[in-house]
């Protein structure tokens, strides 16, 4: 489970060459079976960055490439089959086709979003395509709609099945199973509150990335000679390894014999230390130095198929472990059911006790056949809610279980991550109205609501129709909300109204996750165009879209009587300070708050319930640990520690000094005062940027950028790590006769600038182009031709680096500034002040600046991702 403090959607932005669109792949038609996926990957179509940059930073590249090149069947296009669709679609797949022999009918509104009441009588499948193929143009998606035979799905990497009777599915999945290479198999079912899973990727099936972390790695303080050895750590981050887990070590001095990459087997892991299975008492003698990797070899499942599962299941996965008699129960309920539809070719009826007695005689006898291996104990009231509402498909669990599908899918065509194994069942009975309800309450009433009617009664239909709504975000999850809630009828009577806010706008790698945008919404207000998303898919939505931010300052519009007129708000926000403002609110209303994040493939959800469940601001996260500046700034020796200053460098060069020059323009003589007035370092060091930013580094055409981001290239990768290793040479020496580059300092290398290497050329054209919008240069069409990108970086003139006698570098991890104070601050800013009072008449009328805030979801913000790759070097 995430931790609940995270923030949402993390993402990054990666190479900035590869961005064209992908080109219309091959007929789905075609046998891909023929190549091996790494040959799959090699040649699959680029991947566009702007679009798919959140997966990237999930999946990696060669996962997405494999992904690119897989074609998928999806069969059974009722609610759980059209969210199937849909997931797959945005990630970029390379094909899917869509089964289904049946018509539309108005039960099919409840819960498949694509279609609408003009639908009504056409195919399924054929009537989900317009809309499908508008979130991804790139992926082929095309229909079957009659019969479907074994022999078709040899054109598919994976094939998901989602109303299929058990014998048939028996037949195909053998298929599946024996083909070769094997065909991923996937039976999914959702049936009122209840649903089920079951997968089969063949006999044998390699999981290349069992969790898709990152390889665990520590920084070696030292290294026994001994049988067993014992390696320490340093104690600044506990390791994450654990018992029998493989490492390497690299960058080792003295004890050398450890750097040859071999894969060494550790035990009696603890937070800063282990034991090597091996012996190292003949070993050269530990010096300083190392890194110790964590290698995460693959891992190789043996499926049994569908025919042997049913009648062996072994482990079920758990979901809720204060239901854990559940599965078995629900295993054979589902068994039951197949039974009840195969004899008598239709469901039961909602609130049919004759029904549902006829269903649980069919467990009874499945039970009994099963021998030693039957259930004690049938839980008969338990079925009669499984039958009663068999024929709904519920939108919430369509939404629920066609996310867990299509991640599945995603994992048998990729190889990442470790697939569900073999079969998953869960159920929300807790969800149905506490008091009993008649057969009366279940009856149909001819509208689009009625599966839902089936399940929960017209009463719970007609309050949540009533419902008022809050919901802060539209983005990825939002989109979500909005979508199940617009099937449920939430907020969608006369008296029902459901207010969206939020003050984003439409990014294009938003396209890939948030299902609601199109190519033609970027640029405009996100929650306006969810909101209108939503009324098409229910035309009785009442919903009401701002683009304000709920936080103290909007109170005049979110005022007392707005919340007093709520009945439950939704989060779907992406960061902690806003969900902590929300549910102070709903505290202080007594509101229900329903809580959720998402990050990378994990995600975690929190009901808060007034007076009866603990509200998100009642527990907190430990406070992340803050590395020392120094640290940061010379001796990094953690991505962490490089993102932070990624960020920090972005955000000083391109928004705090830009908003500086643009306050002293405003207002020079009042800017001179304030600075007169703070008369310490912090205002000189804020002056001397500032005139730097106006003079040195002052910017006039593109090239002028193009030689600021050369420079600064130099100075932040060769000639700052020339003077660090200057004054700190590697055989230096601490006070107390310690070798000063000790772990965790990692004694670094400068970086000599190459126009061939994209990840050189990729920060100086992110820090060109942002630096150009700073100035407000237009950006020339040449600039992204990585050919006469060079050419300009090539005319560059750098000077000659001269290391300097006696500068002071910060080594107190106490230290909480890099600047140092002087007694002659006052002096010094006095006379900074004239010289910017000089610089400011040459500047032409109206000069002004524009500063770049960071955000996360901006495609043209492309600098940190480049910063760190290479500072991390």
């Amino acid at each position: 489970m995430l931790p609940q403090k995270r923030g949402v959607d993390a993402g990054e932005v990666q190479d900035l060459h590869n961005k064209a669109p992908r080109p219309a792949a091959p007929a789905p038609a075609q046998d891909h079976h023929k190549e091996d996926p790494a040959h799959m990957a090699a040649r699959a179509p680029e991947i566009d960055e702007d679009l798919h940059s959140r997966q990237l930073a999930v999946y990696g590249r060669e996962t997405m490439k494999r992904l690119f090149g897989s074609n998928v069947l999806v069969s059974g296009l009722q609610g759980l089959g059209a969210e199937i669709a849909k997931n797959l679609v945005l990630a970029g797949v390379k094909s899917v086709t869509l089964h289904d022999d049946g018509k539309v009918d108005l039960w099919d509104l409840s819960s498949n979003f694509f279609l609408s009441e003009k639908d009504i009588g056409l195919n399924r499948a054929q009537a989900c395509v317009p809309k499908l193929q508008e979130l991804n143009n790139a992926v082929i998606i095309s229909t079957i709609t009659g019969d479907l035979t074994k022999e078709q799905l040899s054109n598919f990497q994976a094939v998901v099945f989602t109303d299929i009777s058990i014998e048939k599915a028996v037949e195909f999945d053998d298929y599946c199973h024996s083909h070769q290479p094997p065909i991923a198999f996937i039976k999914s079912e959702v049936r009122g509150l209840f649903g089920s899973v079951f997968c089969d990727f063949g006999p044998e099936f390699t999981v290349l990335d069992v969790d898709g972390e990152e390889p665990h790695t520590g920084i070696v303080a030292s290294i026994s000679n001994d049988n067993p050895a014992l390696v320490s750590c340093v104690d600044d981050e506990r390791l994450e390894f654990q018992d029998g887990d493989l490492v390497i070590f690299s960058e080792v001095h003295g004890m050398t014999e450890l750097n040859d990459g071999k894969p060494r087997k550790i035990k009696s892991a603890r937070p800063y230390s282990f034991t090597l299975e091996e012996d190292t008492t003949s070993y050269g003698t530990y010096i300083r130095g190392g890194i110790v990797t964590q290698v995460k070899p693959p891992k190789v499942l043996k499926f049994k198929t569908l025919k042997e599962a049913i009648k062996e299941p072994g482990e079920f996965l758990m979901s809720d472990f204060s239901k854990f008699d559940r599965p078995p129960l629900l295993h054979l309920a589902f068994q039951a059911l197949d039974k009840f539809r195969t004899e008598l070719l239709r469901f039961p009826i909602a609130g049919s006790a004759e029904d549902a007695q006829k269903l649980i005689d069919f467990a009874i006898s499945i039970n009994e056949s099963l021998g030693e291996s039957k259930l004690e104990e049938i839980d008969k009231k338990l079925l009669q809610h499984f039958a009663s509402g068999s024929r709904a498909i519920l939108n919430p669990m369509a939404a629920m279980f066609g996310g867990i599908v299509g991640q599945e899918v995603v994992k048998a065509c990729s190889g990442k991550f470790h697939p569900l194994y073999q079969f998953f069942y869960f159920d929300s009975v807790e969800s149905l109205p506490i008091e009993p309800l008649e057969a009366s309450d279940l009856k149909p009433e001819n509208s689009r609501y009625d599966a839902q009617i089936s399940v929960f009664g017209t009463k719970l239909q007609k309050k949540l129709e009533q419902s008022k709504i809050f919901m802060v975000g539209s983005g990825a999850l939002g989109c979500e909300f909005l979508k199940n809630l617009a099937l449920m009828g939430i907020s969608c009577s006369e008296n029902g109204k459901l207010t969206v806010t939020d003050d984003d706008v439409i990014e294009k790698s938003n396209l890939s996750r948030q299902f609601l945008f199109r190519d033609w919404n970027i640029g405009q207000p996100k929650s306006t165009v969810a909101a209108t998303a939503a009324m098409a898919i229910n035309p009785k939505l009442h919903v009401e879209a701002l683009q304000n931010r709920a936080s103290p300052e909007t109170e005049n519009v979110f005022n007392d009587a707005f919340w007093e007129s709520l009945d439950a708000v939704v989060n779907a926000l992406d960061n902690v300070t806003a969900r902590m403002y929300i549910d102070s609110r709903c505290v202080y209303f007594q509101k229900p708050l329903l809580e959720s994040g998402t990050l990378g493939a994990k995600c975690n959800t929190q009901m808060v319930i007034p007076h009866l469940t603990e509200n998100y601001g009642a527990s907190r996260d430990p406070p992340e640990k803050q590395a020392p500046m120094c640290t940061v700034h010379s001796f990094p020796h953690n991505i962490d520690h490089c993102l932070t200053w990624a960020r920090s460098e972005f955000e000083g060069l391109l928004e705090k000094t830009p908003t500086e020059v643009n306050a002293f323009l405003s207002n020079p003589s009042g800017y001179a005062t304030a600075a007169r007035t703070a008369g310490d370092a912090q205002a000189r060091d804020q002056l001397e940027r500032v005139i730097e930013c106006l003079n040195r580094d002052k910017c006039d055409t593109f090239q002028d950028c193009i030689t600021w981001a050369r420079l600064k290239f130099e100075d932040y990768f060769a000639n700052r790590v020339k003077q660090l290793t200057f004054t700190f040479p590697e055989d230096a020496m601490t006070s107390s006769g310690a070798p000063f580059w000790s772990a965790p300092k990692r004694f670094p290398r400068p970086l000599e600038f190459s126009s061939s290497d994209p990840s050189h050329l990729n920060f100086l054209l992110a820090a060109s182009i942002l630096r150009a919008e700073t100035f407000g240069i237009p950006i020339p069409d040449w600039a992204k031709n990585p050919k006469k990108l060079a050419e300009a970086v090539d005319k560059v003139i750098l000077p000659d680096f001269q290391p300097k006698q006696g500068v002071k570098i910060e080594t107190d991890e106490k230290a909480t500034s890099l600047s140092s104070a002087s007694v002659d601050d006052a002096a010094v800013i006095e006379e900074l002040i004239a010289k910017l009072e000089a610089i400011s008449k040459t500047l032409p009328p109206g000069f002004h600046m524009n500063p770049i805030q960071f955000e996360k979801d901006d495609d043209d913000i492309d600098v940190d991702i480049p910063l760190v790759s290479i500072y991390f070097r």
